[in-house]
């Protein structure tokens, strides 16, 4: 209840505006047919039982009256099998779900479609860990709100989030571009001619 209540506090602050309005939090989604989708995404919420605490549909600028401008959303009570919570909506919505363990949490991106990114908040290092080992996503933040890493890392998603056969940047962006040689050595006291024609193990 405190989360959403200083989340609520929080999003009611956000500024919305033009893109040439150095205060703005935010600007407008790309067009009129956008705007309407996330909306319907809204409404959906609202007819599947979750609680939207704050509604930013009918947002209108002065001066910018036409354009697509949507303020902030946020839910409360989401449900894993409500159809807004199971589709990505590219748009100023948050969706609260509740869960009772750590475990419950790891499990809400792992079972998703999606798997691009997620986060955790928490000043346990073994929770930290545990959650970073146990979720099913490409990208993690601990307490990093958004979990992308800089361009010597990789960066993408997994499942439905990832697109091709590698990631993007760092490692998978050079390898992309090369070929890989593997070599495997022994270097054996005495003769060589000693040592068995065997494939190397770690035992």
């Amino acid at each position: 209840d405190e989360f959403v209540e200083r989340m609520l506090e929080a999003a009611r602050a956000l500024k919305v505006g033009v893109s040439t309005d150095p205060e703005a939090h935010y600007g407008p989604v790309v067009s009129a047919a956008h705007k309407a989708k996330v909306e319907s995404y809204i409404q959906m919420g609202v007819d599947e039982g979750a609680s939207l605490l704050l509604d930013g549909r009918g947002l209108k600028l002065q001066g910018n009256e036409g354009g697509y401008f949507i303020g902030p959303n946020l839910f409360d009570n989401v449900k894993p099998s409500m159809k807004s919570y199971q589709e990505e909506i590219f748009g100023p919505v948050l969706q609260v779900m509740r869960v009772e363990t750590l475990e419950e949490a790891a499990a809400l991106p792992s079972n998703h479609q999606y798997g691009n990114g997620c986060a955790i908040f928490t000043s346990n290092g073994r929770a930290a860990r545990e959650f970073a080992a146990q979720v099913n996503v490409g990208m993690v933040g601990v307490n990093v709100p958004i979990p992308v890493p800089v361009a010597y890392h990789t960066f993408g998603g997994w499942k439905r989030s990832a697109f091709g056969d590698t990631n993007q940047h760092g490692p998978e962006g050079v390898r992309f571009y090369t070929k890989i040689k593997t070599v495997t050595q022994r270097w054996p006291e005495g003769d060589i001619g000693d040592q068995a024609f065997v494939i190397p193990t770690m035992g």
